[in-house]
């Protein structure tokens, strides 16, 4: 049997907990459906208990603290919260544990005081390198603020990851992938993309309800990530998440007032992906093709994506290239995410 490589995460959230204020796009007690800050002993034997079900053929578990600003808690703090984590790791349940923390908090000392719990990634809410922007968005901290901590992060056995979003007040297209060129020339070893949704209770909220900000279309929000995620894999940087988890909350239009909200975000810019590539493939082999019909070949896992939602992309590519009639022929050995033309 296969072994799964990605790891089992098992999410412990901190909504808020260590943030030296509230960002203006952000609520995490909303995010997370979770109002207390902290969790105890029992909460996080009950999360570890619950998830460890779903290990499956995983060979690894990570616990990860989210949602908060890790590194921004008192350190004797930091400490207890680790120390719940420890006897999971002895008896070899948990291998590692990750958590997301603003650049900012980021120092050798507080660095040398988590090393010894067995962390295995630090995550950087970066949201982006313009500082202009970072201001807007009342983030409290500037792009030079990254550059340190990633600098420092390099110097320790921590994988690297980093939060970036799209939509941000003040933001651009073009400094937008200004910034995403900045972020992945600092070599993170991944990243996530988060388009802002106006979230209740935010200060977005009121700058939405008074006409100051206007969210992006969904459309314009994917061909930007779209982008972006060209960027990152230019620089060899993987993006492992795009767009927010799916839950019943981030349906409830009482509290996502608004944004370029989908379930799938990541599978629609995928597909947009797949589609570009494919064109591109079909314009190189239009020169030799004798017959009507062409195949795409595409590995099993990235057929859903190459069609699009409800086969978008082949009415597309049907119009596009009239002359042709398309056939989608799965194929394991083509790579995930790639596309091949050819007459049979």
């Amino acid at each position: 049997m296969v072994q799964a490589k990605n790891p089992l995460v098992i999410p412990v959230f901190i909504p808020h907990s260590g943030c030296p204020h509230q960002c203006a796009f952000c609520n995490q007690s909303i995010i997370t459906s979770q109002k207390s800050s902290l969790p105890d002993k029992i909460a996080i034997h009950h999360i570890v208990s619950q998830y460890l079900q779903y290990k499956g053929t995983r060979e690894r578990v990570e616990l990860a603290f989210f949602g908060g600003n890790f590194l921004g808690l008192p350190h004797d703090t930091i400490i207890q919260l680790l120390d719940m984590v420890q006897p999971y790791i002895k008896e070899k349940k948990i291998d590692g544990i990750r958590f997301s923390t603003r650049p900012d908090t980021i120092t050798r000392p507080v660095l040398d005081l988590v090393r010894p719990y067995n962390i295995s990634v630090v995550e950087l809410g970066v949201q982006s390198m313009n500082d202009g922007v970072l201001l807007k968005s009342k983030r409290g901290h500037n792009s030079m603020d990254t550059i340190n901590a990633i600098g420092l992060l390099k110097a320790y056995p921590f994988k690297i990851g980093v939060q970036v979003m799209v939509g941000l007040p003040g933001d651009t297209k073009a400094s937008l992938f200004e910034s995403t060129k900045k972020v992945a020339h600092l070599t993170p070893d991944f990243a996530r993309i988060y388009p802002l949704m106006v979230l209740k209770g935010s200060l977005m909220e009121h700058w939405y309800c008074q006409g100051i900000y206007t969210p992006l279309s969904l459309e314009k929000t994917i061909g930007l990530v779209k982008e972006m995620v060209g960027i990152f894999k230019a620089a060899d940087v993987k993006v492992i998440r795009m767009g927010l988890q799916a839950s019943d909350m981030m349906e409830d239009e009482s509290m996502v007032l608004a944004g370029p909200w989908h379930p799938a975000f990541g599978h629609l810019v995928f597909s947009e992906i797949l589609y570009d590539l494919a064109c591109n493939k079909i314009d190189q082999y239009q020169g030799g093709v004798k017959f009507r019909k062409l195949f795409l070949r595409v590995h099993p896992k990235s057929e859903s994506q190459l069609r699009g939602n409800k086969n978008i992309n082949l009415t597309r590519l049907n119009q596009r290239y009239s002359e042709f009639d398309f056939l989608i022929r799965p194929d394991e050995m083509i790579p995930l995410n790639q596309v091949e033309v050819g007459e049979k």
